[in-house]
């Protein structure tokens, strides 16, 4: 379970690099809309995989 948060972590902290590396103009403002949407895609999808495995009944 902790390997999902952590996943959700990093794409958290990629996100925030892209930003930086965006207001430092070191990406082209061009490609910023589609990496922060695939990003915001992810970070959706991740979210629905660590709800459903929380509820998801444990089987020993």
């Amino acid at each position: 379970m902790l390997k999902n948060y952590i996943s959700y972590g990093s794409v958290c902290e990629l996100e925030t690099q892209i930003l930086l590396a965006g207001d430092l103009d070191l990406i082209e403002k061009s490609e910023l809309g589609p990496l922060k949407k695939d990003i915001a895609e992810i970070e959706r999808m991740l979210k629905a995989l660590i709800k459903s495995l929380e509820n998801k009944p444990l089987d020993p």
